[in-house]
């Protein structure tokens, strides 16, 4: 859908295509791409039908709509949690999160809970693609997930493994952000 931004009201905005405006429903990492009001906008949108309403939900990337569609298949998911879900994560994150199986960064989301994280692990399992360069990324996730065992905040393991060449294996990537955390 192309038409020019009317108006931005978290979670929603409001789209005007050749004279109707479209509310749509968004994530915060589409909200945030999003360009000023008054500009053109094309966003990648999943119309839901109910019986008592008709939802229309946006994403700014193809990858955000995809990620959206496989939450919204998993039993107990509803498009209010799979919006929660790439609000709290990048398309990227998510998928790391679910090949790496960790369920503590899905328990971070609000309205996500233990018994929902492990589904959604258990179903987005192999479904989710896993984006160019992950594994620089998955890389830079185990370097922060060694440092948080080792008692560092996530955020002081974030950048500490921020600074480390991505061309090192994760030990060496490891032993580099410990001392980058024993310099600051």
């Amino acid at each position: 859908m192309t038409g020019k931004l009317a108006a931005k009201s978290p979670p929603q905005v409001l789209v005007d295509v050749a004279g109707v405006a479209y509310e749509i429903d968004v994530p915060m990492s589409t909200l945030y791409a999003l360009p000023a009001t008054g500009e053109t906008v094309t966003l990648h949108t999943h119309l839901v039908v109910r019986e008592d309403a008709q939802q229309l939900y946006g994403f700014y990337t193809l990858e955000e709509r995809a990620a959206f569609r496989q939450l919204i298949r998993i039993s107990g998911v509803g498009a209010r949690t799979a919006l929660a879900v790439l609000s709290g994560l990048s398309v990227a994150d998510l998928a790391q999160s679910v090949a790496a199986q960790d369920e503590g960064r899905l328990v971070k989301i609000p309205g996500v809970g233990k018994k929902t994280a492990e589904r959604l692990l258990l179903e987005l399992k192999g479904k989710l693609a896993e984006p160019a360069g992950e594994p620089s990324a998955r890389r830079s996730s185990d370097v922060v997930h060694a440092l948080a065992a080792l008692g560092y905040s996530e955020k002081e393991a974030a950048a500490a493994a921020r600074d480390v060449p991505a061309d090192l294996p994760v030990a060496e990537a490891i032993r580099a952000a410990l001392k980058n955390l024993v310099r600051r």
